[in-house]
């Protein structure tokens, strides 16, 4: 099947790129200049896993919008509906919410719907982005040629492991709005996926997305509230308790995202909840469930800054990480920069350090004078490098996820485990 691509960034560039894994021609084309030539350079800046071995053979072909129609039997569209910057995550929540900006989405809804007409044939066109329930039939459809054959299939993915779980989802979401369309896109999927097809209304397939992302902040909003009563009760442990809470798989579902630890982040979880507390005092429900999770978040992370202020001592502070999660080097809706801001907030000075945004150990170490004093280190991002970090003697560090090694000579705290 032939399968275009209006959007190469950060999530259409690996899906892209498993499609043409599973024997499909693909073509593709995006706004950015730079996003076309990192491709074309077979180098990308952000990490992914299996991007970089398939971006070096693929036979990706690039064009402008109508190159893509007229090239495509099937168009996805994954065009970022993104939240302003101060509703990310990195920042405390401001007083007033607001829905997902869709400038974009309908801009380029709208030049591929003319692209389509001028075509002359019929186009099934596959919207990925992420929107609130109602968004497609109101601010999406009236834009669209006839010849359009619209289809809702958001993914359920991480960053940093996107072709992977396109291709192993746990299941395919379809929000239908014409039939023949959806019954060639589930032949299409039958030759990417064993994986189930749901198939509802486009109204519904727009909930079950937002609703998706913030149940795991529910999660882990729930998870971290656990790791504070078990810092403060004694003989506890946050790992022991949410260790038994995951062998509960038939009434609470599943163990994922139920460790204590920073807060949630990335491009959708933050932002989604935002967006659904914005939804919710639209519609006037009867209580702003998504409003608490983010303000839990918020919370949470002043009470970490507590924990860093109450256990400094004059020591000099420093934050571990700056990415998002692990492993990777997004920083969009990063936990780690909302603590940074906090602290810079409350007037306290603190430095921040990422080995695999920033680098350069040795620069760093002489710069911040960590290999020559005693010093506070908070583990804000689990990296693996940080167990092997030359905690200097006599330095303290907290780490609110109990994954480093004993080291004899620091003050350990490990944030949530108050065992004796």
């Amino acid at each position: 099947m032939k399968v275009g691509f209006l959007g190469l960034g950060k999530l259409g560039l690996p899906v892209a790129l498993a499609v043409e894994s599973k024997g499909h021609y693909v073509c593709g084309t995006d706004i950015s200049k730079s996003t076309i030539d990192s491709i074309k350079n077979k180098k990308i800046a952000y990490k992914e896993i299996w991007v970089d071995d398939y971006l070096k053979k693929t036979n990706l072909e690039i064009f402008d919008v109508k190159g893509v129609v007229k090239n495509s039997d099937i168009i996805f569209v994954p065009i970022q509906t993104p939240h302003e910057e101060k509703y990310e995550g990195v920042t405390r929540i401001p007083k007033e919410r607001a829905d997902f900006d869709y400038t974009y989405l309908k801009e380029g809804m709208k030049q591929l719907s003319d692209e389509i007409d001028k075509n002359g044939e019929n186009k099934i066109v596959i919207i990925i982005s992420t929107v609130l329930p109602g968004t497609i039939r109101k601010e999406i459809k009236p834009l669209l040629s006839e010849k359009i054959k619209l289809c809702y299939n958001p993914f359920f993915i991480a960053m940093g492991s996107t072709m992977r779980d396109f291709l192993h989802p746990e299941f395919v979401l379809f929000g239908v709005d014409d039939l023949e369309a959806y019954k060639v896109c589930k032949e299409f999927y039958r030759s990417v996926t064993n994986a189930q097809l749901y198939d509802t209304t486009i109204e519904n397939a727009e909930l079950i997305k937002v609703s998706y992302n913030t149940l795991i902040s529910t999660k882990i909003a729930f998870s971290n509230t656990i790791m504070e009563l078990c810092h403060k009760l004694p003989n506890t442990n946050v790992d022991d308790v949410t260790n038994a809470l995951k062998l509960a798989n038939r009434r609470l579902i599943s163990g994922y995202y139920m460790d204590g630890g920073m807060g949630d982040g990335g491009g959708c979880h933050p932002r989604d909840n935002i967006a659904m507390s914005y939804l919710s005092d639209r519609l006037n429900i009867s209580h702003n469930w998504f409003e608490h999770i983010m303000k839990q978040r918020e919370s949470q992370t002043d009470w970490l800054a507590d924990l860093i202020v109450e256990n400094s001592n004059g020591l000099k502070i420093n934050i571990l990480g700056k990415s998002f999660k692990a492993e990777s080097n997004l920083m969009l809706g990063s936990p780690a920069i909302l603590l940074h801001n906090i602290l810079k907030e409350r007037n306290i000075d603190s430095n921040i350090w990422d080995p695999i945004i920033d680098g350069d150990y040795s620069s760093y170490s002489s710069k911040y004078k960590w290999s020559s004093e005693p010093q506070l280190f908070f583990i804000a991002t689990k990296h693996e490098e940080f167990n092997n970090f030359p905690f200097y003697p006599g330095s303290t560090l907290i780490d609110p996820w109990r994954y480093i090694s004993t080291n004899k000579d620091i003050k350990l705290i490990r944030v949530g485990d108050n065992k004796k």
